[in-house]
């Protein structure tokens, strides 16, 4: 008696190709809200941290605020992400995962429309769908990442490539591969972002719920 064995079917989440299409957004976030929204960062929180610091202890209070709520934004987006995967993780109508990004492309696209006398919420909601994201995907073919940042990824990837030359597996190259494909997708995402958003202003962040359209296009066209 033969025993077969149903090869497991990975999630799209779980894939390249959707991990390109939300690092590629993460990135543009990124150089959007630094170049168009008062040089605030969408994702890099430590970023936010040092500039705020620096405010603060000069003495510009409003300054500082700035980097501050984005701050607390980014952090009640992980919240919110985490609460939302507890209460409808088992939700049969819609994938969890892909009301998150459905609720991320309303965010910013609310973020388009927004004039700068709004940089200061504009910001929040850009940090605040960014968490939420990050949050949500964390895996590609198996591996822990983050779709809006880059300090975890290198040092993931530089990691594997020291246990690629200690152990010659296979398997830590094609990790190292994945983790310095993330940040080449980011740094691609940042440079077109950093780009067109001097050309068309507030407006640029528009291009990202485009790109996460195609994200849910993809994860629903898994299910069917």
């Amino acid at each position: 008696m033969q025993n077969h064995t149903t090869p497991t079917r990975r999630q799209v989440s779980d894939t390249m190709l959707l991990t390109a299409f939300l690092t590629f957004s993460g990135g543009f976030q990124d150089a959007y809200t630094y170049i168009v929204r008062n040089h605030v960062f969408a994702n890099a929180q430590t970023g936010n941290i040092v500039l705020m610091s620096t405010k603060f202890l000069a003495g510009d209070f409003s300054g500082g605020i700035r980097y501050l709520f984005p701050l607390f934004a980014f952090a009640g987006g992980i919240f919110a992400a985490e609460q939302f995967e507890a209460r409808f993780k088992q939700a049969r109508r819609l994938h969890w995962r892909q009301s998150i990004l459905l609720l991320e492309i309303l965010l910013l696209g609310i973020v388009g429309f927004l004039g700068e006398d709004w940089n200061l919420q504009a910001n929040m909601l850009v940090s605040f769908a960014c968490a939420m994201q990050v949050q949500s995907f964390r895996k590609v073919n198996g591996n822990a990442y983050a779709s809006t940042m880059c300090i975890g990824n290198l040092r993931s990837g530089t990691a594997a490539v020291s246990g690629y030359l200690r152990s010659k597996k296979k398997e830590q190259l094609e990790r190292a591969l994945y983790y310095f494909g993330i940040i080449l997708i980011f740094g691609l995402g940042a440079g077109v972002g950093g780009n067109l958003s001097p050309i068309f202003g507030i407006k640029a962040i528009l291009f990202c719920p485009i790109l996460l359209i195609v994200g849910v296009v993809l994860m629903i066209a898994e299910e069917r």
